[in-house]
């Protein structure tokens, strides 16, 4: 959905005459395999095995005799892989993984399930927890800052930001009453607005309605009580921590 506007930001940081950038957007494709038993499964079809690839680390390899790019990464919080592979040879990947996988349970998910899973365990989502204004400290990743780097573009205002302190943070909540929080609600404490509601939804793995959202620094605590209008209603909240949910190591 980014690809246009990510593609010219590049091109604008280009600097350096021995950097080529060629965009393989209709080239390459991409499936995620995800789950606690990825690595069993996908081990099954590779040309090596994958159980002991790290997380966030990638191989090439052969996977059901494709020349595939596999990450040990995700966007569900679960366990899993992203296969990188030609665009011709994603329909017949798909199968086959789909077809061994039936004796596991392995099944197809669309992207409100992927959503309901990214959500739990508190994965921001560009357009909602993320844009260009948000930065890395207000949504909660500044563990992928690497500050131990000379330089890198915008460390100076996220100095700054560190030292002046956030004017907004994002925080997770569970609703005390009955409705759906979603993006964009109002949140309020005291008749005032403190804040907004930037994802939300029923979560189907601990059966109850979360949000998550910016609200101002000196409400940002676990266990404050806030109301979120819904359509009109106010609704009582209150904050938890995140992520909502975990999976067992």
């Amino acid at each position: 959905g980014n690809r246009l506007k990510d593609w010219k930001w590049l091109k604008t940081q280009v600097k350096d005459e021995q950097v080529t950038l060629v965009d393989q957007t209709a080239e390459i494709g991409l499936l995620a395999l995800q789950g606690p038993r990825a690595a069993e499964l996908l081990s099954e079809f590779a040309a090596v095995s994958l159980l002991d690839l790290k997380p966030f680390h990638f191989c090439k390899t052969q996977v059901g005799g494709f020349a595939v790019l596999v990450s040990r990464t995700g966007y569900t919080g679960e366990d899993g892989f992203e296969l990188y592979v030609e665009m011709a040879a994603l329909p017949q990947l798909w199968a086959k993984l789909l077809q061994g996988g039936q004796k596991i349970g392995l099944r197809p998910a669309g992207l409100g399930a992927r959503d309901t899973l990214r959500f739990e365990a508190g994965l921001p989502l560009y357009g909602q927890e993320l844009n260009e204004e948000i930065t890395p400290l207000q949504a909660d990743l500044e563990f992928f800052v690497a500050w131990s780097k000379t330089d890198f573009i915008g460390k100076e205002a996220l100095l700054v930001q560190k030292k002046v302190g956030l004017k907004r943070k994002l925080v997770g909540f569970e609703m005390l009453e009955r409705g759906i929080p979603r993006s964009g609600y109002p949140l309020e404490k005291e008749g005032r607005e403190i804040g907004v509601v930037t994802s939300g939804n029923y979560a189907p793995t601990l059966k109850t309605n979360l949000g998550l959202g910016y609200v101002d620094s000196e409400h940002a605590f676990l266990g404050n009580e806030i109301v979120v209008r819904v359509r009109g209603r106010e609704l009582k909240a209150r904050l938890i921590k995140k992520p909502f949910y975990s999976r067992r190591r």
